[in-house]
């Protein structure tokens, strides 16, 4: 008779969605509040595209201390941190009175957001068994999706109630909360939690990747000298290029083209998010199924090399659609697809990176952002250059090709040596 094991891992699992879930209802708000920060601090779309690209500079420069941090000083007081950092920030957007605070609120909100994934992969590490990570990692990113998806409608309906300041003030407040509550129900590892059983915590140590107690340090040129470490941030650059435009520019792009008004946009922007929290899904499904069937480099490839090719065939698609509906479907097959990517990329950091997961995630995390950096200025620089959008989209295509070859090419199995 197998003895059942017990699963209060499962908290963390719940716990980490809910964190990516206030993450991006934070990150997403800036859009549906577009029009009203532009009209009450008279600010052109060329500056609201560097005030979008601010937070994605802040949030790329500090993946990789944000992911050191936790490496060396445990997820639970880093993390607690981190997310008060972000949270006080939310609410100073909302105290921003000109373009240049604005800027500020947004560059040092985006450094605060920084070091949450790469943590939550550094603690997975800890919590989660190797052939849990994909269905972890599709649930974590799942939140993000959810998260953002009803944010939009959500958050267009309440500027109509409350004025764009207060929806800032009052996300700012809840992330405190949610501070607290981390603080006080999280814990680093299995082996520190009193409310894991004996028989949990030693399936978890015997089924999570072997840790060394004694690690020297990595260093960022021994990370930057690893062919897998360069592939895994080239590749994640097209996933977040797309991404990025679907929680920025998306929204007032298709309410100006298709002439909507300010709910109706938001039903329609919601769309590509909700198709990406099931990409995550059938990706973390898919990860831990090839997994368990003894083949671990295909279990990161195979999901990944498909979800870039629906990015290519939506984003290519959506430019001879006539209607927001049929180009807004088009664009939901490209998220589904990029999302499809993020469970093997996080679980392939995991994988070479190990007990220094935090590094690696983040650098290939501020390779992502410094990619989605690029899109907040690249569309509308392109559209003021070109007098069409569609420039965007291409360069957004080609770079889904490029992320195909380079998973062809990245070797789960193979961890970066770490010399003595």
């Amino acid at each position: 008779m197998s003895t059942r094991i017990p699963t209060k891992r499962y908290g963390f699992f719940v716990g980490s969605f809910l964190i990516t879930l206030l993450l991006y209802i934070d990150r997403v708000c800036i859009s549906s509040a577009k029009d009203a920060i532009t009209d009450d601090l008279a600010l052109t779309d060329i500056q609201m595209g560097w005030v979008l690209s601010a937070f994605a500079l802040g949030y790329a420069l500090f993946q990789v201390p944000g992911g050191a941090l936790g490496d060396k000083y445990g997820v639970r007081k880093v993390m607690t941190s981190i997310m008060v950092l972000w949270s006080v920030f939310t609410a100073m957007t909302g105290a921003a009175w000109n373009y240049v605070s604005m800027l500020t609120a947004r560059f040092i909100f985006g450094a605060g957001e920084a070091g949450a994934f790469p943590n939550i992969a550094r603690a997975a590490f800890s919590w989660v068994p190797l052939q849990e990570r994909g269905t972890f990692q599709g649930i974590n990113f799942s939140g993000s999706r959810l998260g953002a998806a009803f944010a939009l409608p959500l958050v267009a309906y309440l500027i109509d109630v409350w004025g764009w300041r207060t929806i800032f003030y009052f996300f700012g407040a809840v992330g405190i909360l949610g501070a607290v509550l981390f603080y006080t129900l999280f814990r680093n590892a299995p082996e520190e939690h009193k409310g894991v059983s004996a028989i949990e915590r030693d399936y978890i140590i015997k089924n999570r990747q072997e840790k060394k107690e004694n690690t020297h340090t990595l260093s960022l040129q021994r990370i930057l000298g690893t062919k897998n470490v360069i592939l895994v941030m080239i590749q994640y650059v097209g996933s977040n290029f797309i991404f990025f435009f679907m929680l920025t520019w998306l929204f007032p792009y298709i309410k100006a083209k298709y002439e909507l008004n300010l709910v109706t946009t938001g039903f329609y922007a919601m769309m590509p998010l909700l198709a990406g929290a099931l990409g995550n899904w059938v990706s973390g499904y898919t990860v831990d199924y090839i997994y368990k069937k003894d083949k671990w480099e295909a279990s990161r490839r195979t999901p990944a090399v498909i979800g870039f090719a629906l990015v290519v065939i939506g984003i290519i698609s959506s430019l001879y659609m006539d209607t927001a509906l049929g180009a807004v479907l088009c664009l939901s097959v490209a998220i589904f697809g990029a999302d499809m990517t993020l469970s093997p990329s996080w679980s392939f950091c995991m994988d070479i990176g190990k007990e220094h997961s935090g590094k690696v995630s983040g650098m290939m995390n501020m390779a992502g952002n410094l990619g989605a950096f690029t899109t907040a200025l690249a569309f509308p620089y392109l559209q003021s250059w070109t007098g069409s959008n569609d420039p965007f989209f291409f360069v957004a295509a080609f770079l889904g090709v490029v992320a195909i070859v380079c998973w062809v090419f990245m070797d789960a199995t193979k961890p970066i040596q770490i010399e003595d």
